[in-house]
């Protein structure tokens, strides 16, 4: 079926095969199929013949729409992984240690960091000199939801251990500039460990402890998208979190 709409913009442009073809790097004969066969190029391609002729993409090639929604993926979607247990401490540490203005942890224990890393308070504390702001959100082990939680992963009181023992982990930051520490008792849907523009997401499923579950890595590059979702996110439970007492 020939493309009608390419043929007449092209014609009232006075584009011909040879010349839209040089504009988009591709042979004649390419843009030939186009026009006369209704073939759909590369979305790249694509992109760049709708550019050079001033007209929308969609417009043109309508099957592209059809085709990125079909295929759509986050454009902030750095890396996604089966669960937490297949990444290397050094993914987090790294992330941490590159962070310039923030370093956001939202989580139950994650005691998983302190016990592969022992250096990470002193991590965080170099951070904070250099003017990075810290805040750590830890769960609250009296609460109902850490509670819930610990029945709900068949872990029982285990889950509130390991939310005190974080918490002796991180006691020692308390009074550090730049520093802040609080415990909260939100349900959890997500660890969530932001450096800056860039997040690790460790989703929760019922029932399965956190290290089995999956994780994607996020950069920020847009207003509004899932990068913000999650920064939002830890916005919220942080104005509900309690300050740690000295």
């Amino acid at each position: 079926m020939k493309n009608e709409r390419l043929r007449v913009t092209m014609a009232g442009g006075g584009w011909t095969f040879a010349t839209l073809a040089e504009a988009t790097g591709v042979d004649p004969k390419s843009v030939e199929r186009w026009v006369n066969l209704g073939r759909t190029p590369r979305r790249a391609t694509a992109l760049k013949a709708a550019e050079t002729l001033d007209e929308d993409v969609h417009a043109l090639w309508p099957a592209l729409r059809q085709a990125r929604a079909a295929r759509a993926v986050s454009p902030e979607l750095v890396a996604l992984y089966d669960q937490r247990a297949d990444l290397p401490v050094s993914v987090f540490v790294d992330l941490l240690a590159a962070a310039r203005e923030r370093i956001d942890v939202l989580v139950y224990a994650a005691v998983f960091l302190h016990e592969a890393y022992p250096r990470l308070n002193d991590l965080l504390r170099e951070r904070a000199a250099e003017g990075c702001t810290v805040r750590i959100a830890l769960g609250d082990a009296d609460s109902e939801n850490v509670q819930l939680r610990g029945q709900e992963e068949k872990f029982g009181h285990g889950i509130e251990s390991r939310c005190r023992l974080a918490l002796m982990h991180y006691r020692p930051l308390l009074g550090v500039p730049g520093v802040e520490l609080r415990t909260h008792g939100t349900t959890l849907y997500n660890s969530l460990y932001r450096a800056d523009d860039q997040v690790l997401v460790n989703a929760h499923a019922w029932g399965v402890n956190a290290y089995g579950a999956p994780v994607w890595h996020l950069r920020r590059n847009s207003t509004g998208g899932m990068f913000d979702t999650y920064a939002d996110s830890f916005e919220a439970v942080w104005e509900t979190a309690r300050p740690v007492e000295g």
